[in-house]
């Protein structure tokens, strides 16, 4: 029997796409996106073990589970092998141990990058954040831009993405103060809680991702995905409290103060980290001086307009999720109803 060339193996499997950063929060819903678009998907992962359950996102045999390392060169070059593009969701929002900043907004984009055009990938898709710059003072918005730049170095052509604040159910923002406004009497709010922000809907994330792969009018291009509306640091805590029926202080920071305290959590977390532990710690000296700056679209690159996507509003999806903070949790309106009738 003749064995297939390596022109014919391409040919079969030009509609793979592989994710790094599969199983994450964004990653989960675009793996479902681009299933539903009819891609065949490779999750690249560091623990595969963790993982088993992305392929129920597609159809039998449409989603695969492959190990792979963005600081290891062998393991990327096997999860890239035969596919047409790559979408790389390699982050962190704060550096524990060896996941910093530097080593994987960074390295990592570069390691992906290289090890995509060594197999050949048409399609590259970084995805960033909102707010990078490569003069920032944060160290995690300063890296993400350095991240951009190491991926357009070798791919001039790749997509770029930079969502704001993305929420929807396991995020990591309205889920973490929803928790601890749980057991706290009070909230913090950085700097006053004047930041702004324009959240986006997790799904709308995932929708880009899967355009971005698809479409080559896409090529090259950078993308700011923001939400319908902004709002202050503020406004989001209070949203959040009035959903999960809370009534909690919320507590002006000045940025010196919220900048010591932050300080003093890393400290305490680096402690924590020799004995593989993660204290979790509301904020971070890095966050602190990422919110001294608004995260909101600056209108001078395109959108999930022009990308053919109507944003989903804040309001539309928060009940979904933060329910389960309620007392009564789903059921809280019904028996509060029931209780009014007695």
């Amino acid at each position: 029997m003749q064995q297939p060339t390596g022109s014919s193996i391409r040919c079969l499997m030009q509609n793979l796409v592989t994710v790094f950063g599969g199983s994450g929060f964004i990653g989960a819903q675009a793996v479902r996106q681009l299933a539903k678009a009819g891609w065949r998907i490779r999750v690249a992962v560091r623990n595969p073990g963790q993982a088993y359950a992305m392929r129920l996102h597609g159809d039998v045999g449409q989603i695969d589970i492959v190990q792979a390392n963005v600081r290891n060169e062998p393991s990327l070059r096997r999860a890239l092998a035969g596919a047409h593009a790559a979408v790389n969701l390699v982050a962190v929002a704060r550096e524990q141990g060896r996941q910093g900043f530097q080593a994987l907004h960074v390295m990592g984009a570069r390691n992906v990058a290289t090890a995509a055009k060594a197999e050949g990938v048409d399609r590259l898709v970084q995805v960033s954040a909102l707010g990078a710059d490569a003069h920032s003072a944060s160290k995690y918005a300063r890296t993400k831009a350095e991240g951009e730049a190491a991926a357009r170095e070798i791919y001039p052509d790749a997509v770029v993405l930079r969502p704001s604040v993305v929420f929807g159910q396991g995020d990591d923002f309205f889920n973490r103060f929803a928790a601890m406004a749980g057991i706290s009497p009070f909230l913090p709010l950085v700097g006053g809680g004047h930041t702004r922000f324009q959240p986006v809907f997790v799904g709308d994330v995932a929708k880009a991702i899967a355009r971005a792969v698809a479409d080559p009018a896409c090529a090259g291009q950078t993308y700011e995905l923001g939400g319908p509306a902004d709002f202050s640091f503020r406004q989001l805590m209070e949203l959040m409290l009035a959903e999960i029926d809370k009534r909690r202080i919320l507590l002006p920071l000045p940025f010196p103060v919220a900048g010591l305290l932050g300080q003093l959590g890393d400290a305490a977390n680096s402690l924590a980290g020799v004995a593989g532990l993660s204290l979790p710690t509301p904020v971070t000296a890095d966050q602190v001086t990422l919110l001294k700056a608004d995260n909101v679209v600056s209108g001078a690159y395109p959108g999930l307009a022009e990308l053919g996507i109507t944003p989903t509003t804040l309001e539309a999806v928060l009940p979904s999720y933060l329910y389960r903070y309620r007392k009564g949790g789903q059921y809280a309106d019904q028996e509060d109803r029931e209780y009014a009738a007695i």
